[in-house]
């Protein structure tokens, strides 16, 4: 463990937070909130931090010590118990902050004997300042897209019922009333709501084994948050869904690949004929897949067939780190690569779907690659997605196969990528077409 030094003339410290076996959360007076970037742990700083986005939650980390900064003694301090109610147990406080908000820092902690696999959720650093909590993070797009505040339930639930009474027989839209009303997606609450873009899942099966797959998880301690679909929509329900919402929604986006499912290519036998129907009735609409780029030979036919836009998710632009990641089956990493450049050479909207985590993806030699990738791939935008995994665990995985290096932190990150391609957009939703070549 080392600790960065702290300018105490310059900077204010945040609170520590931390967690009691009821899960109440409190602060701990006299100690600094820290945060960890792999094996480098720091005090937070307000400078460092923003008052926590609306919509983000608080956690705490069952069998794991929080790692506090003792403002006293100017040391960190790895704490077993409340140092002011001695024998009452405490963990640490993680935020799993809102939409398009970067963490910039880990939530500092050390593991116990019994740590399992933490949920997938991603940990931010958080703490306490002036009768507010701040967080760790870097605001990559302000649209509202997903705002809980713009999704009030009898909304929602009306716009159920008026889908419902539109398409009774629609078996994708009755999956959507699942996502919308007992998962909670913002994706599909938009779709109800008539707003920003709507989810189009269709594929049943996945080519890979993400180690942090939302919707399937064999024998690895984890729970998945979702189920994931357990049927393949029609061409034919996939237009109407997808039509639906493209004519009634201005710069409207429509996209395959969701977290309720596997890959779409696996399911291009009726996505490419959906997207036929969909173009036969109109043009407007922006039609994305959200996909691994495994299977590029089936992307040039979507291509042919009206598909606008893809985003390709990956972890790192290293194979070894990729692969160790995704856990590929029957494709490689070329295979992501050669869909990435047939999508360019077709002037399509090429973004990739970047899951970052402080301490891996603001290494040099991540970066280093990163900047490699970019100037070979000219792709659209990056979209910056916070990785919904065990960081400790994805951090061991990681420094197996890469040498770690010690972080240059994501702010720094963002600002580099940024200044050496100015054309490059950053967010986290997909822009309609409309947006595709704005400033």
């Amino acid at each position: 463990m080392t600790s960065e030094k702290t300018d105490k003339a310059k900077e204010v410290l945040l609170t520590a937070l931390v967690a009691n076996g009821a899960g109440e959360i409190f602060e701990l007076d006299g100690y600094a909130a820290v945060g960890m970037t792999g094996p480098v742990f720091a005090p937070l700083t307000v400078d460092q931090t923003r008052n926590l986005p609306y919509g983000s939650e608080l956690m705490y980390l069952p069998d794991r010590k929080p790692v506090l900064f003792n403002i006293n003694s100017g040391k960190l301090e790895t704490l077993q118990e409340n140092p002011y109610d001695p024998g009452e147990v405490i963990f640490p406080v993680a935020a799993f902050n809102s939409p398009g908000y970067v963490i910039s820092r880990i939530s500092a902690y050390c593991e116990t004997r019994k740590s399992q696999p933490l949920p997938l959720f991603s940990y931010g650093a958080v703490g306490w300042h002036e009768e507010g909590f701040r967080s760790a993070v870097v605001l990559v797009d302000p649209e509202p897209r997903q705002d809980l505040r713009r999704m009030p339930r009898e909304d929602v639930t009306a716009g159920v019922d008026r889908m419902r009474r539109q398409m009774p027989a629609n078996r994708l839209r009755a999956h959507l009333d699942k996502c919308a009303l007992t998962y909670g997606c913002p994706a599909a609450k938009n779709f109800f709501l008539g707003r920003h873009e709507a989810p189009l899942p269709t594929s049943k099966r996945c080519n890979a084994r993400c180690l942090g797959c939302l919707s399937l998880q064999h024998n690895s301690g984890i729970q998945h948050s979702q189920d994931r679909i357990t049927f393949t929509p029609t061409p034919e329900e996939i237009a109407e869904v997808a039509l639906a919402h493209i004519k009634r929604v201005a710069k409207s986006v429509v996209s395959f690949g969701q977290g309720c499912e596997g890959d779409p290519l696996l399911a291009a036998h009726v996505i490419e004929p959906a997207i036929r129907q969909i173009r036969s009735q109109t043009a407007g609409g922006t039609i994305n897949m959200n996909t691994n780029g495994s299977l590029p030979a089936r992307l040039k036919s979507l291509f042919d067939a009206g598909l606008d836009s893809i985003r390709i998710s990956m972890n790192s632009v290293r194979q070894e780190c990729y692969d160790v990641y995704f856990r590929p089956q029957d494709y490689g990493f070329t295979d992501v690569i050669a869909s990435i450049e047939i999508a360019l050479a077709r002037k399509k909207f090429v973004a990739i779907n970047y899951l970052n985590c402080p301490g891996f993806s603001d290494t040099p030699g991540e970066a280093d690659a990163l900047v490699g990738f970019l100037q070979k791939f000219p792709i659209d935008m990056i979209q910056w997605r916070n990785l919904n995994f065990d960081p400790a665990r994805y951090w061991k995985k990681m420094d197996a196969v890469a040498s770690p290096g010690e972080s240059m932190g994501m702010e720094i990150l963002l600002q580099q990528i940024q200044a050496q391609f100015p054309n490059l957009k950053f967010g986290y939703f997909n822009p309609p077409k409309e947006k595709f070549h704005d400033g």
